[in-house]
C-alpha cells in the first residue's frame, strides 16, 4: 500500500488577502494574512493608548505598500527601534514595524474596510506601558 496523502482543501483554508488604505486613499497597503485576522490587540504604550488601533500582525514579507509609499511618514520614539508609519496627506496610522517582534509589522485593522470588531468579541489590551524591551 502506498501512504496516503493528506488532501488540502484550499476552498476553506483561512488564508485572506486584503488590501488596506489610509482615509484619503493615497496609501494603499497589500496584506497576506495565513490565517485570517488574528492575535487582535489594542495596546496601552504611549502611542497606542493615544491611536486606539486595533491591530493585528503579519511577517514583514506579507505586507506590501501597492501604492503611496512616498506618502508614508516614519515615526520613531524612546528606544527607537519600532518604525511606526502614518499618511503625510491624512494623518492616518497604516502600520509599524514592531520592536518586540521585529520581523513583523502590525497593521491598523481600521484601515479594513471589511474588517468590523464586533466580529471579534472582547479584543484584549496587551501591557505595552510595562514594555519588556524596557526593562
Amino acid at each position: 500500500l502506498k501512504p496516503r496523502r493528506e488532501l488540502i482543501d484550499y476552498a476553506n483554508t483561512m488564508e485572506k488577502v486584503v488590501t488596506s488604505s489610509c482615509h484619503c486613499g493615497s496609501v494603499q497597503l497589500e496584506l497576506k494574512l495565513p490565517n485570517g485576522f488574528e492575535n487582535l490587540r489594542r495596546c496601552d504604550c504611549s502611542i497606542c493608548r493615544r491611536k486606539g488601533a486595533i491591530v493585528g500582525s503579519v511577517l514583514l514579507d506579507n505586507l506590501t505598500i501597492l501604492e503611496g509609499a512616498e506618502f508614508l511618514t516614519e515615526y520613531r520614539f524612546n528606544t527607537m527601534q519600532a518604525r511606526h508609519f502614518f499618511c503625510s496627506r491624512c494623518g492616518i496610522y497604516t502600520h509599524h514595524q514592531r520592536r518586540s517582534v521585529p520581523e513583523e509589522f502590525s497593521y491598523n485593522t481600521g484601515c479594513i474596510e471589511e474588517f468590523n470588531p464586533e466580529d471579534y468579541g472582547k479584543i484584549p489590551t496587551i501591557d505595552g506601558k510595562n514594555h519588556i524591551k524596557d526593562r
